[in-house]
C-alpha cells in the first residue's frame, strides 16, 4: 500500500518538504561569493551535485534570488567549499536571511583564506574548496541552476590518504528532511561488476 501525492493539488510549499524528505541524503555546496561591492557572502545549498567530468562543472540551484545568485551574476566566480561536520552549527546559522550587505563571513565569525585563482573567499576550515567560474545558468520556475567550471581544487592534506581524499576524513554534512542533517555514518565498499564477469557470460 502507497500513499499518493499530486504536486498540483498539494501546491509548492508542501510538496517541496514531500521532496526534501525523500530526495536524500542531499550534499551541501557552502558556496561563497564576493557582490560588485566587494562583500562577502556564505550560504548553504543542498540541491548540489556534479555535472560534467571535462570540463569539470558543478552545479548547484539556488531557490528563489538569493545572494549568491546575484553575487555570481555579477562577478561571475563562486567556491563550493564542503561542509564539515565539525562546523555543523556555523553552516546552519550561515543559512540565515541576513540581508543584502551583510557578510555571513563576519556575521557568524568564520574565517576566510584567499583563493588561488578567482576572486571569493574560502572557508578556512573547510578541507575542500572547489574555485569555480561562472559556466551558465538555467532558470526552472522559481528556482536557477547555477554551472560552475572548476578551475581549481584545494584539499586539507590531513584529509588525503594515499593520495586521495578519504570520505572517513572529510566528514561531510548533508540534508535531510525538515530540520534534518545526516553524517557519513556506515561507509560501505564493494567493487562494480564488469559485464565480462558477470555470473553465465561466455569469455568470447
Amino acid at each position: 500500500m502507497r500513499i499518493d501525492f499530486d504536486p498540483e493539488a498539494m501546491g509548492r510549499t508542501p510538496f517541496y518538504k514531500l521532496l526534501t524528505s525523500v530526495v536524500v541524503p542531499r550534499p551541501i555546496a557552502w558556496v561563497s561569493t564576493l557582490s560588485e561591492a566587494g562583500t562577502a557572502n556564505l550560504a548553504p545549498h543542498s540541491f548540489f551535485t556534479v555535472a560534467c567530468v571535462s570540463p569539470p562543472v558543478v552545479q548547484f540551484t539556488s531557490v528563489g534570488r538569493k545572494d549568491s545568485l546575484r553575487n555570481i551574476e555579477e562577478t561571475r566566480q563562486f567556491v563550493v567549499n564542503l561542509a564539515p561536520e565539525h562546523l555543523f552549527e556555523q553552516i546552519n546559522a550561515t543559512g540565515t536571511d541576513f540581508p543584502r550587505g551583510v557578510s555571513e563571513f563576519d556575521a557568524v565569525g568564520i574565517a576566510r583564506e584567499p583563493s588561488r585563482a578567482v576572486k571569493p573567499p574560502r572557508v578556512a576550515a573547510s578541507p575542500v574548496a572547489l574555485e569555480c567560474e561562472l559556466h551558465s545558468t538555467v532558470t526552472l520556475g522559481d528556482s536557477t541552476v547555477v554551472f560552475g567550471r572548476v578551475v581549481h581544487a584545494a584539499v586539507s592534506e590531513a584529509a588525503m590518504v594515499e593520495g586521495h581524499p578519504d570520505v572517513r576524513r572529510l566528514r561531510p554534512l548533508a540534508r535531510l528532511g525538515k530540520d534534518e542533517w545526516g553524517t557519513t555514518g556506515e561507509v560501505l565498499e564493494i567493487s562494480r561488476i564488469r559485464y565480462a564477469d558477470w555470473p553465465g557470460v561466455t569469455q568470447g
